[in-house]
Formats: structure tokens, C-alpha cells, sequence
């Protein structure tokens, strides 16, 4: 946000996440297409929230400021073919769960001035028929890994609480 806000080294921040359920679909869902991708967009807004928090009273703008002036936009990766993201910051959430084809459309869409980060967890695919070593997320990286113009970073702890990180070991 730093980049895009105050150095405005980017034109604005997109976040994207794949729509993939854990467990069984609910089906169809009415309403506008903002109302169907509401469920699917949540962890981006409680991250929002969260950030918030931490910001309360420094003078930072709103996620619902960013999102009103469209600095920060959410959407799902459904409709990104085609496109072409110049001058952008774009954050694709739940990266294990994309293919190596998903990976590759997303990727190509980087215009001039844009930057990618790809952000998930290998060992919290919930994709049917892909694995750590099959996802999309460690195909860029495996692919990506001996460019310059690439990095690869990898958290070996968990920010939520010592709950999730104790389930994430023991479950």
C-alpha cells in the first residue's frame, strides 16, 4: 500500500483471488456479481480491517477509502484474460490453488510498470489434482527462480496466532 498511496510508484493496488471453495459449493448464488464474489473476496476486506486496526490514527486512508477511490480494487481471477496491467501493484492471494496455465495467463497480463507478487501456501491447496510440486504457485517459482528480475520468499512462520500455527503442524 506504502508504494501505491504515499510513494506512488503504482497506479493502483489490485488484489485478485482465485474462487475456489473448501469443501462442498453452495451452489448458485443471486444477486450482482460484487454480491456473488462477496464471499469469496472477505479475507481481502479482514485483512483491510486488520490494517486498519494496526493504522488507527496514523493519518492512513481507509480500505474503504481506497476502495471508494479505486487506489485499492479486489477482484476474482475469473475475468482477467485479456487484459493488460500497466503501472500496477497486483497481489494474487491463494496462489497454490492456481495451475501452472493460471499461473502463465496471469503472469502475461503484467504491462509496463507492474509488479506481481503471488502469495499462498503450498500446503493449503484445496484445488482437486494439484499438489505442492504441481501447483502454479511452485511452478512460477521453480521457472522464475534463476531471473533477476524474479525473487522468491518464503515465511517460515504463521502471523495469524499460536493456535493456527499449532494447527497447521499437528492437523
Amino acid at each position: 500500500l506504502q508504494q501505491v498511496v504515499r510513494d506512488r510508484s503504482y497506479r493502483r493496488l489490485v488484489v485478485a483471488r482465485p474462487t475456489v471453495p473448501l469443501g462442498k459449493e453452495l451452489g448458485f448464488l443471486p444477486g450482482s456479481l460484487e454480491e456473488k464474489l462477496a464471499p469469496w473476496m472477505q479475507p481481502i476486506h479482514d485483512a483491510l480491517e486488520l490494517l486498519g486496526d494496526l493504522n488507527m490514527g496514523r493519518g492512513h486512508p481507509s480500505g474503504q477509502d481506497l476502495l471508494r477511490t479505486e487506489t485499492l480494487v479486489i477482484e476474482a481471477l475469473s475475468y482477467i484474460r485479456g487484459r493488460s496491467l500497466a503501472n500496477q501493484f497486483v497481489i494474487v492471494d491463494e496462489a497454490q490453488n492456481l495451475t501452472p496455465l493460471e499461473t502463465k495467463t496471469i503472469v502475461t497480463r503484467a504491462g509496463h510498470g507492474t509488479k506481481i507478487v503471488l502469495a499462498g501456501d503450498p500446503a493449503q491447496i484445496d484445488t482437486p489434482y494439484l499438489d505442492a510440486a504441481s501447483c502454479g504457485l511452485a511452478h512460477v517459482v521453480s521457472r522464475f527462480r534463476p531471473l533477476a528480475i524474479a525473487a522468491h520468499v518464503h515465511l517460515a512462520k504463521g502471523e495469524r496466532s499460536e493456535l493456527a500455527a499449532l494447527a497447521a503442524t499437528v492437523l
